[in-house]
């Protein structure tokens, strides 16, 4: 039998440049949280006993110069080596930008991959099938080409893993890297492929068992949901077990809000609550991170989007008393349940109407948030990119309704209110 740990896409140190805008003490927490996913994947080693972890990419996020992210990668690895667990990493094309890549003295137990193809026995008891890693890193940041042509071919009467990092068929928010079909790797006869690259679990079954374990802890909303790492047992008979282990300290969840009916504000707060008690019930890993999205039909939809301050406040407090509960970010889509006439007297109506129908609608107005959103949208990180959008036309309905929700929360802001709290 031969077990090992498979991981991918960690991202140590990511620098959740739009959360810390929002939230630097949220920042912080999620970028310890990477750290201490990874201390978790360490542990699920130890627990499983496993001859290996294998690394497939992206153990950094990009240019980093901190050698105390070196120093903690280290101290990690050194408790698999003390116990006789060998680590296999390739480089991803995150840590083919890394500056400490090259720097960083591992211990002899650790083998990371060069670009030159490597084929690595494994000593195994007596009357154990021969195993054998396969891998090849990037030293750049762009493979357009399929790099399977460059591995060894799979080593007879011997249990073949290969470890790559790469697109496959490509996926929305993922640059290209490697591309291959499932087919090409079934094709090279090896027993088990390690990937690395899409966020997203995914797994083929079969001859060729084929793993994208996902990452280990999510770092936005965008990489919603539990995360794991994916502990794999060989027996003798070659016949390959695979399970999911959860290792994500925070998990992102969007949580909905149906403010329908609501007058008052202290029961909107309430509702707020009982929904986070909901998810948070629901969640596997250690803390919720949600984001709350207020819709429905209500009066009290102008003095939403006015407050929206006070109501995250609020959210936030009331997420501190259910513990481990983190509110990232207030949606509000709610609308109001008065139907207003038009009076002439009303300068805010006609505002209203002004931008309803010959602002959002023009062609000038669109053509400049077209050129602002495609501007905003070249600087984020790949994985954040579909946030505007996947194609031509979620990206103009992404933008319709952010102006018109812009609209609405101008006027709020404009609406005179004689509610109270």
């Amino acid at each position: 039998m031969f077990r090992f740990v498979h991981t991918a896409d960690i991202h140590l140190d990511s620098p959740l440049r739009s959360l810390a805008l929002r939230d630097a003490k949220l920042a912080e927490f999620i970028g310890n949280a990477t750290r201490r996913a990874f201390v978790r994947i360490i542990d699920l080693c130890l627990e499983e006993q496993a001859d290996a972890l294998l690394i497939a990419g992206d153990l950094y996020d990009g240019e980093q110069t901190s050698m105390k992210t070196a120093r903690f990668l280290a101290e990690q690895l050194r408790r698999l080596h003390v116990t006789g667990i060998r680590a296999f990493i390739v480089r991803g094309n995150h840590d083919a930008m890394s500056k400490i890549t090259k720097e960083l003295v591992l211990p002899d137990s650790v083998k990371v991959f060069t670009g030159r193809a490597e084929a690595v026995e494994i000593d195994r008891a007596l009357g154990g099938a021969p195993v054998v890693i396969h891998g090849l890193s990037f030293a750049q940041p762009h493979a357009p080409e399929s790099l399977l042509g460059r591995y060894k071919p799979a080593i007879d009467e011997a249990v073949n893993i290969g470890m790559l990092h790469t697109s496959l068929g490509g996926a929305p928010g993922h640059d290209l890297y490697s591309p291959c079909t499932i087919a090409d790797l079934t094709a090279t006869g090896f027993r088990y492929w390690a990937l690395g690259h899409v966020h997203k679990r995914s797994i083929v079954e079969g001859a060729c068992a084929i793993v994208m374990p996902g990452m280990p802890q999510g770092r936005d909303i965008n990489e919603a949901g539990p995360k794991s790492a994916t502990v794999v047992t060989i027996d003798d008979d070659r016949s390959v077990h695979i399970e999911n282990r959860t290792t994500s300290i925070a998990q992102f969840e969007r949580v909905l809000v149906d403010a329908t009916g609501i007058e008052d504000w202290r029961e909107l707060v309430s509702a707020v609550s009982r929904a986070l008690e909901r998810k948070r019930t629901g969640v596997v890993s250690d803390h919720l991170v949600a984001r709350v999205r207020i819709e429905g039909t209500t009066p009290l939809a102008w003095r939403i989007r006015r407050d929206t301050d006070l109501l995250k406040a609020e959210a936030d407090d009331r997420a501190s008393v259910i513990g481990a509960c983190w509110v990232e970010k207030l949606e509000i889509v709610c609308r109001s349940a008065e139907q207003r006439e038009e009076p002439s007297e009303d300068p805010l109506f006609e505002l209203h109407r002004v931008i309803e129908e010959n602002i959002l609608a023009s062609d000038a107005f669109q053509n400049e948030l077209v050129g602002m959103a495609e501007e905003i949208r070249a600087q984020l990180p790949p994985e954040s990119r579909d946030a505007f959008g996947v194609d031509e036309v979620s990206f103009r309905e992404a933008l319709t309704r952010l102006a018109r929700d812009g609209a609405e929360s101008v006027m709020a802001r404009l609406e005179p209110t004689g509610e109270s709290g």
